[in-house]
């Protein structure tokens, strides 16, 4: 999903072209490196050979290589066509041409999105791929994966937003008529899972609540256009197996939120294509475990493309080692996305990555033995070859201006606000 973003907001940026395919029973292209056999299909037998079987001679929807297959034969194809996948996302294709252009293809199942400054090599392309598999053509992309595209070619913005799917969501569980309030997940909450039915009337009463439908329809709209309601969702996912009444209130809430906000969309473009990272880790958020909370926010094009809010697998023993275990988790993604852009002929001068906590940043740049730190897990300290390597730069931002801050904790109205604008996230007349 974060490469969808990322080629997005690059289109959005330089003002590309955005056209989308649809592949017709794309799982039925695929050449078979096996043998397989099936029974003969009901109403098709040969009379006379009811006791045999077929060979299959193509892959066949239900065989569980066929989508590797697939894969394979729409992979072959594009490397024929001298296009070259991506390592850093085997499922995006780039090809430069002499006069500087470019056509990126991004492939997701059978759902295609192709993007390029000529109209008429992308044209060609469409004719390529006509000749070899049954495509159907969409024109210029309007919906991808549940979500929806709106451009402004003269601003050079772009928008996706899930305003049908959280509608539909909000009706399936009767919230759609709810009270809207202003923050996902306010500090009056307190999950744990002392809060968990205890007698058989409670648990009877729980098994009737659709607690992990819920649940599952929220973490949709959080892991495609929604980073704000991240932490919420991250708090309320601990707690699948045994729901209490009290964690049902706070899925809820969040349902209240998204009505409130459903019109939201995630903007990209009107400025220069750049990657941002932010970093943050809360201490000990988790009631049961004592465990800390991982946060990060990275930004392209002046949108979300990636965000993540996970507990960590260790318990920290103090700020230090929560924001500097954090911040190594959010290195690693920033330089897979820096590859990745790389990859797309997109370089910048420098990429950082912004923590709140100057402890944490003196950890990772001064690999100094001390008792306070000679603890914690060799993993971690990655992070100093990479910022050795001067492949990032972690710098200091102050609390107030840190935008993944709603990844790991509640916040108050305003800076919760402030957080949701500076991941991209607006109002439709913003």
């Amino acid at each position: 999903m974060s490469s969808i973003r990322v080629v997005l907001g690059l289109a959005a940026s330089l003002n590309l072209e955005i056209e989308q395919l649809d592949v017709k029973t794309a799982f039925l292209h695929g050449d078979l490196e096996e043998e397989i056999y099936m029974e003969q299909p009901e109403g098709f037998k040969v009379k006379g050979k009811e006791d045999l079987v077929c060979r299959l001679k193509k892959s066949l929807y239900g065989l569980k290589q066929a989508p590797r297959q697939w894969y394979k034969k729409f992979d072959s194809f594009m490397i024929e066509h001298r296009y070259r996948r991506t390592t850093s996302d085997h499922c995006v294709f780039v090809k430069r041409f002499d006069d500087g252009e470019f056509i990126i293809l991004l492939l997701y199942v059978d759902d295609m999105l192709i993007v390029g400054q000529n109209s008429d090599k992308i044209s060609k392309l469409k004719k390529e791929l006509s000749k070899s598999f049954a495509m159907k053509d969409l024109g210029p992309a309007k919906r991808i994966l549940g979500m929806s595209i709106s451009r402004d070619r003269k601003n050079r913005k772009l928008r996706l937003s899930q305003e049908s799917y959280i509608e539909k969501v909000l009706k399936r569980f009767n919230m759609d008529k709810a009270k809207p309030v202003s923050t996902p997940f306010p500090s009056h909450f307190k999950l744990s899972s002392k809060q968990s039915p205890t007698c058989e009337k409670e648990k009877e009463n729980m098994a009737m609540v659709p607690y992990s439908s819920a649940v599952g329809s929220l973490m949709y709209a959080m892991i495609c256009t929604r980073p704000d309601i991240t932490h919420a969702v991250g708090v309320v996912s601990r707690f699948l197996s045994k729901p209490g009444r009290e964690h049902w209130n706070a899925v809820k809430w969040i349902l209240r939120y998204l009505r409130g906000t459903s019109k939201m969309s995630l903007c990209f473009g009107g400025g220069k294509p750049e990657l941002i990272g932010y970093t943050d880790a809360d201490m000990a958020g988790d009631l049961d475990s004592r465990k800390s909370t991982s946060g990060y926010l990275i930004t392209f094009s002046g949108g979300a493309v990636s965000w993540q809010s996970k507990l960590q697998k260790c318990v920290a023993l103090s700020t230090t080692e929560a924001e500097f275990i954090a911040a190594t988790e959010a290195c690693k993604e920033m330089l897979w996305m820096k590859r990745f852009l790389q990859e797309l002929g997109q370089e910048q001068h420098k990429y950082i990555l912004h923590c709140d906590s100057q402890s944490a940043i003196h950890l990772s740049k001064n690999p100094s033995f001390h008792s306070r730190s000679k603890h914690i897990d060799v993993r971690y300290h990655w992070i100093r070859d990479v910022l050795e390597s001067k492949q990032l730069q972690l710098e200091k931002i102050h609390t107030d201006d840190n935008s993944s801050d709603m990844m790991t904790k509640s916040l108050p109205k305003d800076k919760y606000e402030f957080c949701r604008i500076a991941a991209g996230l607006l109002e439709p007349s913003t």
